[in-house]
């Protein structure tokens, strides 16, 4: 008796569960009568699936009302729009500033120095004198070439004098004046070091930290100074190779001093390296800013932005993009049937994917039901209505 309650509760069991199948599972009648299973009440239970409410063919993956009939081989989907949207449009950077123009101050001889004439902070003009050395010795040899060629020149006169009266020959006279141009020579030779031992700016700017004391005995590699003009301040930055053709001297930057945020400076490509650094496939591109106010130092990292026209890219959801063996694909909705697209991803973005593809913008794409389609089959869009089904709502409200 206990082995036929068991059996008689594992009946009742498959045939609720079958029943349930049949009555909630979209095409389990189709499936009996598949492999040769039919029975009326079968077909009571699945017909009322296909045939209940007004909304029985949306629950039912596609198929209309009356079971087979209208669509049903059409598959629902969830579609989105395609859009476009641009890359490629604008370029940040990270750069080094440098003064316009930055000159280290030498020597021109060697010797010790006597004088320095500037501090740390001073603005010089070019050709000023900011330090000397010790001159004495060309000092002396300067008077000494400058009595020299004094004497020289009162003998050229007196021997003209004579070449009139033939007291001396042309001969004499012209040798007195080889001898007179040498003195000059050697006197503006002997001027020329004595000046040398000042120590003159090549150029205008800030005197930097001098390095030299009075007294330091230097030479023509010795570093006195730095001076940086700073009026314009060029920044160094590197661009990717895929820039290389869109930049051009004389186009417009923006940029901001990392140390001074929220400050937007303004200013212009200076010069373009001629070619890429092979390792890192950049290319050197220098910007010029200007500095009226001072605020700007040589050595200073800015963020450099340019904006460019950009490429134009069609972009769908991430949802839509599909696999196979030939690649990557969308489903597109032309009218009601699916069409398969193939594309090429260009950038991989959270909330959407530019492509490249035969797609304009707001075209159907599919993002949802992708399972059932087939290049050309026949697609319902989740949310709307179809003709068929409005003909036939009309039909019964007259």
């Amino acid at each position: 008796m206990r082995f036929l309650k068991q059996l008689a509760v594992s009946l009742v069991v498959l045939v609720v569960g079958g029943a349930a199948w049949v009555r909630f599972a979209p095409g389990a009648g189709e499936t009996l009568a598949a492999i040769g299973v039919s029975h009326p009440l079968i077909d009571a239970l699945s017909g009322s699936q296909s045939g209940e409410g007004t909304g029985g063919g949306q629950r039912n993956g596609g198929r209309g009302e009356g079971g087979r009939g209208g669509f049903s081989d059409a598959a629902l989907v969830v579609v989105r729009p395609a859009e476009s949207a641009i890359v490629n449009n604008r370029l940040n950077a990270i750069g080094n500033g440098e003064a316009i123009r930055s000159v280290t101050v030498t020597p021109a001889s060697t010797g010790n120095l006597t004088e320095i004439l500037v501090k740390s902070g001073d603005r010089i003009e070019e050709g000023q004198v900011i330090a000397r050395l010790d001159s004495d010795e060309q000092m002396i040899a300067a008077e000494h070439a400058r009595l020299t060629r004094d004497s020289a020149r009162e003998k050229v006169e007196r021997y003209r004098n004579l070449g009139t009266a033939r007291a001396v020959t042309a001969v004499e006279v012209r040798d007195a004046e080889i001898a007179m141009q040498a003195a000059e020579l050697a006197l503006r030779t002997a001027e020329l070091d004595l000046r040398r031992r000042d120590i003159v700016a090549p150029s205008k700017g800030i005197v930097g930290i001098i390095t030299v004391n009075v007294g330091d005995y230097v030479t023509t590699s010795t570093p006195i100074a730095v001076v940086d003009d700073r009026s314009q301040i060029l920044v160094d930055f590197w661009v990717p190779e895929r820039f290389a053709s869109r930049i051009s001297v004389g186009q417009p930057v923006t940029a901001n001093a990392v140390a001074q945020p929220g400050r937007q400076l303004d200013g212009a490509i200076h010069a373009i390296d001629n070619r890429l650094d092979q390792a890192s496939r950049t290319l050197r591109v220098r910007a010029r800013i200007e500095n009226p106010d001072d605020m700007l130092r040589a050595g200073m990292s800015f963020s450099v932005t340019m904006a460019f026209d950009g490429d134009r890219y069609p972009t769908v959801d991430p949802l839509a993009i599909q696999w196979s063996s030939e690649g990557s694909y969308i489903w597109r909705v032309d009218g009601d049937k699916s069409e398969r697209v193939p594309i090429k991803i260009i950038q991989r973005n959270p909330d959407k994917v530019l492509v490249e593809a035969e797609i304009a913008e707001g075209d159907r794409i599919v993002t949802e039901g992708v399972q059932r389609l087939r290049d050309g089959g026949a697609v319902r869009i989740a949310g709307e209505t179809s003709p068929e089904r409005e003909q036939k709502v009309a039909g019964d409200a007259q």
